[in-house]
């Protein structure tokens, strides 16, 4: 039987994933498996759904990063901000489920967690703008 995870749990392990196929050239189902060996971070189809959909869309959502990114071109976005970034407007985009505020501020805990306070501010405001432009 799965364990029951809060959606924070299932952001936090599919940033984590991502974050990792971001610095490896490995299939995600390698990282899946190593992942349950090391027993550190937690995946379940919830985490797989999230991970999958938004390496899926990884090429649109990147797009959409460069578009809204004003002061740094995307190769020079930090990968644990572009994984943070690529997660939360997937689930702006096809999450029903997500509220965009929600993504949104997720997505800025997860910076203040793992990354730097300008960091956050940057992925506040790069959210912020696209929310601003594209309403739910």
């Amino acid at each position: 039987m799965e364990k029951y995870m809060s959606r924070i749990e299932v952001r936090d392990s599919a940033f984590k994933l991502i974050f990792e196929k971001l610095l490896r050239n490995d299939p995600i189902e390698t990282l899946y498996e190593i992942a349950e060996d090391i027993d550190e971070i937690i995946v379940n189809d919830a985490v797989k759904e999230l991970v999958n959909g938004t390496l899926a869309h990884a090429e649109e959502l990147d797009g959409i990063i460069q578009q809204y990114s004003k002061s740094r071109a995307l190769a020079r976005i930090p990968k644990i901000n572009l994984a943070i970034l690529r997660i939360a407007l997937y689930e702006i985009r096809y999450d029903d489920g997500t509220p965009q505020n929600a993504a949104i501020s997720e997505a800025v805990n997860l910076a203040k967690q793992y990354t730097y306070e300008e960091d956050a501010r940057f992925i506040n405001g790069l959210l912020g703008a696209y929310a601003r432009a594209n309403p739910q």
